[in-house]
């Protein structure tokens, strides 16, 4: 039997979580013969529901799950990590201007970071969900110096998976029939999902998603709001944020990492810009296109950028600069 790959969820009480964590412990992430560690991490406030969550994992009787542990302690939780996924955050409350929402996260993930750095392997691959994502991921790279910046990202792939369903729903397709979709920027409303790239499968044959819509108009405007707005749309109608989609997200954005993508195909996942080819800053969190091979992942190069796409892609480069000056404000006075 495999060693088991200890895996953290933070946030672990939350409404995520409970949809993420039955996907990762039954073998959909890391594979169906790698035995698993989970450990759990979340407020003492909401420990008692934590130990309700450790309850129903054992009692799904998965025989990957070879050990739970639920804590409240960061020196705890981090120790020897294989795998961190950093879903829990302050959430934005109503009347918080977005500046208090970056403070309170800045004082989350600078102590994550930093227990990252003192305990978890120096291999380890972080992934960060909590909102704002960009940012909290860069807080807590650059709050852990000794794991290399390459082992960080944040999750895009959630609207990276809408924006294919969006076109494949257009085109009445399958979603896998639909690649190479790319979200731009940051996992806010200024993000940019581009179409411009992305490959349909018809009639066996890989088609431009331009030329298989014929809608221009659709593509520019609809389809970009759409993608842009769906969180929200989600709160309105459900009351309650994404929780399953964002799980399945999770689960494919690390799958991508353990496994790699297809030959010829790219995902969004947010990773610092250094040395990019797109004429985004360096030291951003950024979502682009990349290819991922033997756990490394790579930006996807050589793409061409039109004028609309190169607006879009400043525009939210914009939110993320200002973000990141905000917040390392912050950084320093937390």
């Amino acid at each position: 039997m495999a060693k088991a790959t200890r895996v953290l969820v933070t946030g672990a009480a939350g409404q995520i979580a409970y949809s993420l964590l039955y996907g990762i412990a039954k073998g959909d992430v890391f594979g169906k013969d790698q035995p698993l560690e989970l450990v759990l991490l979340d407020i003492t406030p909401m420990m008692g529901v934590l130990g309700g969550v450790v309850m129903e994992l054992q009692d799904c009787a998965l025989p990957l799950l070879k050990d739970v542990i639920a804590t409240d302690k960061e020196e705890e939780a981090f120790k020897d990590l294989d795998v961190a996924v950093l879903v829990g955050s302050m959430p934005r409350r109503e009347g918080m201007e977005r500046k208090d929402l970056l403070k309170a996260n800045v004082k989350i993930f600078k102590s994550q970071g930093a227990a990252l750095d003192k305990y978890a392997k120096k291999s380890v691959k972080v992934i960060v969900v909590g909102n704002p994502a960009n940012t909290n991921c860069l807080t807590a790279m650059k709050s852990a110096p000794s794991i290399p910046k390459e082992n960080f990202s944040c999750l895009t792939r959630l609207d990276h998976n809408r924006a294919k369903a969006q076109i494949a729903n257009r085109l009445k397709v399958a979603n896998d029939d639909v690649k190479n979709v790319i979200i731009w920027g940051n996992h806010s409303s200024t993000q940019y999902p581009d179409s411009s790239h992305a490959v349909v499968h018809l009639q066996g044959k890989d088609v431009p998603v331009c030329d298989a819509v014929k809608d221009d108009a659709w593509l520019k405007g609809e389809f970009i709001s759409t993608v842009q707005q769906r969180g929200a749309a989600v709160i309105a109608a459900r009351k309650l944020s994404s929780a399953m989609s964002a799980a399945k997200a999770i689960c494919d954005h690390i799958h991508d990492i353990w496994f790699g993508t297809p030959e010829g195909q790219y995902v969004s996942m947010g990773v610092v810009s250094d040395g990019n080819s797109y004429g985004v800053p360096d030291e951003l969190l950024y979502s682009f296109p990349v290819v991922i091979k033997d756990k490394c992942w790579k930006i996807a190069e050589g793409l061409k950028i039109n004028d609309f796409s190169r607006e879009k892609m400043d525009l939210t480069t914009k939110e993320l600069k200002e973000e990141k000056e905000t917040a390392f404000e912050f950084l320093s006075i937390a």
